[in-house]
């Protein structure tokens, strides 16, 4: 089982392993991003990664080793 510092020095962990991309939209399809995004509660950040990972799942091409979205809303603090 792991400790509370193990998985926070998980966490900052795999956040560094996460790539950044710039993604280039049309201010139209990027302002539609948004609203939907919105509606569901999500950055707009995490509402193209969650349809990616629904594409490449539905493709048949999600890896095996590719880890599960974050939990929604703000990353607990330390103790």
């Amino acid at each position: 089982m792991s400790t509370p510092e193990a998985s926070g020095a998980e966490r900052r962990r795999a956040a560094a392993e996460r790539h950044a991309v710039l993604l280039r939209l049309d201010p139209a399809v990027h302002a539609a991003l948004a609203r939907w995004a919105a509606d569901d509660l999500r950055s707009v950040n995490a509402q193209i990664d969650m349809l990616l990972r629904r594409a490449l799942k539905d493709a048949g091409r999600l890896p095996a080793e590719a880890r599960p979205p974050r939990s929604p809303g703000r990353p607990r603090r330390e103790p």
